[in-house]
């Protein structure tokens, strides 16, 4: 009886209600929000922990489990100001750079919000 419970639990748990990781998502631009910059402590920044972390796919609708948190940063070419987007993202399974994240390096330029 024991053994049937934990599977059925197990299965419940992580099949039905699916699997999926907790991440800081917060963006900040100039250092205008600290606890998204470094060095970052998750001692005080319980506000932007989401959990579950979902993420979206591109050409489907809805959000799904994420995979991985991600971490960003970068200088903006036209004033020099910086910028960190922490967040997740999910594994799409695929290996072209326009829809995954995760299994690329994307090292170099990036827009953000049209600069």
């Amino acid at each position: 009886m024991t053994k049937a419970y934990f599977l059925l639990c197990f299965y419940f748990n992580f099949f039905i209600l699916g699997y999926c990781i907790d991440c800081f998502k917060c963006i900040s631009i100039n250092n205008d929000y600290p606890p998204c910059e470094d060095p970052f402590h998750n001692n005080y920044t319980l506000d932007i922990f989401e959990s579950p972390c979902m993420g979206g796919r591109k050409g489907r609708d809805g959000l799904f489990p994420a995979t991985s948190c991600i971490k960003i940063t970068g200088i903006f070419d036209d004033n020099g100001q910086t910028v960190t987007i922490r967040g997740c993202a999910l594994d799409s399974g695929t290996l072209t750079t326009d829809t995954e994240l995760v299994r690329m390096s994307h090292c170099g330029g990036f827009y953000y919000d049209d600069r």
